[in-house]
């Protein structure tokens, strides 16, 4: 792979901001607007607008983007009465899904309900392939019954096809805050869990277990990288291995209003270390654009975007 697409959300106070963009790039950190910086899908369904967004490419060639079901420009100060509190517990218990086959041919949105009734809104999906099992895992943070809506904590279920689905299970909490936006990866054996931390500390935290499922200990050189930023203010993290072996997560910085708000790069050399530098001075996206993931793509596909959407 040689290329990378990012699907995100644009931070907008209007319905078009909440749907489905692509950024395309060559190196992963100088990115191009597809589509003219307009939306290639759009919610027609549930709250008519996403936020959040993943997508995976599976063993068979498909690709599957699912998002959280929300739109704070169609339903904040309506639907949720102008309160957060409300979201959490009342907000979807639905992913949308499309699929694809070519990155440019999309289903039609599939609405698919994961959470029951102790569930509150399903947030910020993300997928990784259990080589294991030979399924997928789907995660998301959740406010639940369990603890009477309190601090979120992880849910997962596995699926083979994205049709059928387990019934969710508990993936971790953390004593003393809430936890949300989940992004796991899986290298040389090891299992690496980024998470925004709500509190004890305010922001990214950084895992690391011998099983997907298991116990996890936090990577304390991360902490401190973290720590010399000063701020708290990031959250939406997603992760992806450069062409040089190196890593570059992207975090999305939301510590000012307007300019200056969106994702940051960090570059380490290996998850191991924990050591993500912030790595911005080459970085560019021709929009202030927010949470989403980067998947590796091919350079055919990489064209086949770009002509498509010209």
């Amino acid at each position: 792979m040689s290329a990378y697409l990012f699907v995100h959300f644009r931070e907008k106070t209007t319905p078009e901001g909440e749907q489905v963009y692509f950024g395309v790039s060559k190196d992963g950190f100088n990115w191009e607007q597809v589509n003219g910086g307009q939306p290639v899908l759009w919610s027609k369904q549930g709250d008519q607008g996403v936020r959040d967004h993943t997508i995976v490419r599976t063993r068979d060639g498909r690709f599957y983007i699912l998002a959280t079901d929300l739109s704070l420009a169609n339903g904040f100060h309506t639907k949720y009465e102008s309160s957060w509190e409300n979201i959490s517990r009342k907000g979807s218990r639905c992913l949308s899904l499309w699929e694809s086959g070519d990155l440019v041919n999309w289903s039609e949105q599939r609405m698919v309900e994961l959470g029951d009734e102790d569930f509150g809104c399903l947030w910020a999906p993300d997928v990784l392939y259990d080589r294991d099992r030979d399924d997928y895992v789907i995660h998301w943070s959740s406010a639940h019954a369990s603890n009477n809506y309190g601090h979120k904590a992880i849910f997962y279920t596995r699926t083979k096809d994205f049709v059928r689905f387990d019934r969710p299970q508990l993936l971790c909490r953390k004593d003393g805050s809430g936890i949300i936006d989940p992004a796991i990866y899986e290298e040389n054996g090891t299992f690496y869990r980024f998470l925004k931390s709500e509190g004890d500390p305010a922001g990214i935290i950084l895992q690391a277990g011998n099983t997907l499922t298991g116990t996890h200990e936090r990577i304390e050189a991360f902490d401190e990288e973290m720590a010399k930023l000063g701020s708290s203010a990031y959250e939406g993290p997603t992760a992806f291995k450069l062409a040089n072996g190196q890593w570059c997560l992207m975090l999305d910085f939301f510590g000012v209003k307007g300019d200056g708000q969106g994702y940051v790069p960090f570059v380490a050399d290996d998850l191991n270390s924990g050591r993500f530098i912030r790595s911005e001075g080459q970085f560019s996206f021709p929009y202030r654009f927010k949470h989403g993931t980067v998947l590796a793509i091919t350079d055919e596909e990489y064209d086949r975007i770009v002509k498509h959407y010209a």
